[in-house]
């Protein structure tokens, strides 16, 4: 429903008793809107008409517009960890401040960026890392459920079997690191199969390595798939199963009306909604703060770009030293990298596609790096603890759902099948308790 009255956009929200919200009393929405087509609102929206919702998907620009298109697609539970970590405190802060570097942190005076800055290094200790690790292992385990879920339902686009999936390295000692952290994985509770290679076995297995590469990691039961292509088509099946998707529709913001919830888009328009769910990926804080949302998202830019290559691999590379993703999307190889903690508007910095070559130009073989097409630069959401932000806000008719840095493609459909059940049935799952917006 559409109401051209306007309004205004406070945030100031009255909280009904919990009896209102959970329980026996609980009226689940009949209408929900959803803010942001990218992997997260898409999939909460086909998760939402699976419990016979009338969704309305509104987007600021056009399906999958945000970090949803250009990056790796990987598919990877077994690997969907904290970004904070011991590791990025070692790059120090030069290394940090140069565009060349994996990290690179524009120098600037930005009291939001200096805020995220500071939580992310308090973070990124081993005893926080391993904790946030065990509040992942949950929805990691469901991850593979939901998107076959997906596919029975009528999603088109599958994923592929990454077979092999290898971590390559110059050398056995500088592979070290992630055998650590997989076996930290492991004692986490996720279940993460590898076995490690020697630098003629990962050769020939994958040709287009060259000789730098003596070691490396094959890491089994993962999948992949073409990010655009399947969120594209998992916008298809929203269309197709009745719901609404509004491109082009700028939220200026939201307003808890006590009945219902107005969200108020730039044309002077308000879309009325029962809820509405907030996944706007790295726009999430301008829009939840209001609602009691004061961790901060932060825009975790990646750059990618696609290359020919004379024999594409049969499954992705990573090369974590570099920070550097390889994956084979029909006769072309996507390489995609780099975190770069920028403003999400800012134009695409041609250094750090640079960077990514050189990175690369070393360690392939037969892959012509100076004719690259679609290169792009996309803003993961990234948070200071390397948690989500998934539930309800200080408004039970406002839900948020992002924050996955890394890992939104991989746990994009379990996080709209999580909040989907919330707002179906009033009760909140245990895999979110550790995700609260509120934290």
């Amino acid at each position: 429903m559409i109401n051209r009255s306007g309004g205004s956009s406070s945030g100031s929200v009255t909280v009904p008793a919990a009896s209102a919200v959970i329980g026996s009393r609980y009226r689940a929405p009949e209408r929900v809107g959803i803010v942001g087509a990218g992997m997260v609102g898409l999939s909460t929206a086909w998760f939402l008409q699976e419990h016979g919702v009338q969704v309305t998907v509104l987007e600021r620009d056009h399906v999958a517009a945000g970090s949803s298109w250009g990056n790796a697609g990987w598919v990877t539970p077994s690997l969907a960890t904290p970004l904070p970590e011991p590791a990025v405190l070692r790059y120090g802060v030069r290394a940090v401040m140069s565009p060349a570097s994996p990290v690179y942190v524009p120098p600037r005076a930005d009291p939001r960026l200096l805020r995220f800055l500071a939580g992310f290094a308090r973070n990124s200790t081993a005893r926080r890392w391993r904790a946030a690790m065990e509040h992942l292992v949950p929805v990691n385990r469901r991850a593979f459920e939901a998107f076959d879920q997906l596919a029975a339902g009528g999603v088109r686009v599958p994923t592929s079997s990454a077979e092999p999936f290898l971590a390559c390295y110059r050398s056995a000692r500088e592979r070290e690191m992630l055998v650590t952290e997989l076996a930290e994985i492991r004692a986490a509770g996720q279940k993460v199969d590898f076995e490690l290679l020697g630098g003629a076995q990962v050769r020939a297995l994958q040709p287009v390595l060259t000789d730098e590469i003596n070691a490396a990691v094959r890491i089994d039961g993962q999948r992949f798939c073409d990010p655009g292509r399947f969120v594209a088509a998992l916008a298809d099946s929203v269309r197709v199963r009745g719901g609404e998707l509004r491109e082009g529709v700028d939220v200026r913001g939201i307003r808890d009306r006590g009945a219902d919830i107005a969200v108020e888009l730039a044309t002077g328009e308000s879309a009325l909604f029962d809820a509405v769910v907030v996944a706007s990926g790295a726009w999430l804080s301008e829009l939840a703060q209001p609602f009691g949302v004061r961790l901060p998202v932060q825009a975790g830019r990646g750059y990618s770009f696609s290359v020919a290559a004379h024999a594409v691999p049969a499954g992705p590379l990573y090369f974590p030293a570099q920070r550097v993703a390889c994956t084979p999307l029909g006769d072309r190889l996507r390489i995609a990298g780099m975190m770069e903690f920028r403003e999400p508007r800012a134009p695409l910095d041609q250094r750090r596609i640079t960077a990514i070559v050189d990175a690369v130009r070393p360690l392939l073989a037969g892959v012509e790096l100076a004719s690259r097409r679609q290169e792009w630069v996309g803003s993961r959401p990234c948070t200071p603890d390397g948690l989500p932000v998934i539930g309800r806000t200080t408004s039970p008719r406002l839900f948020v759902a992002g924050g996955h840095g890394m890992w939104g493609i991989t746990l994009g459909p379990v996080s709209g099948q999580l909040v989907a059940q919330a707002l179906a049935t009033g009760r909140l799952p245990a895999e979110l308790e550790p995700f609260d917006p509120l934290r």
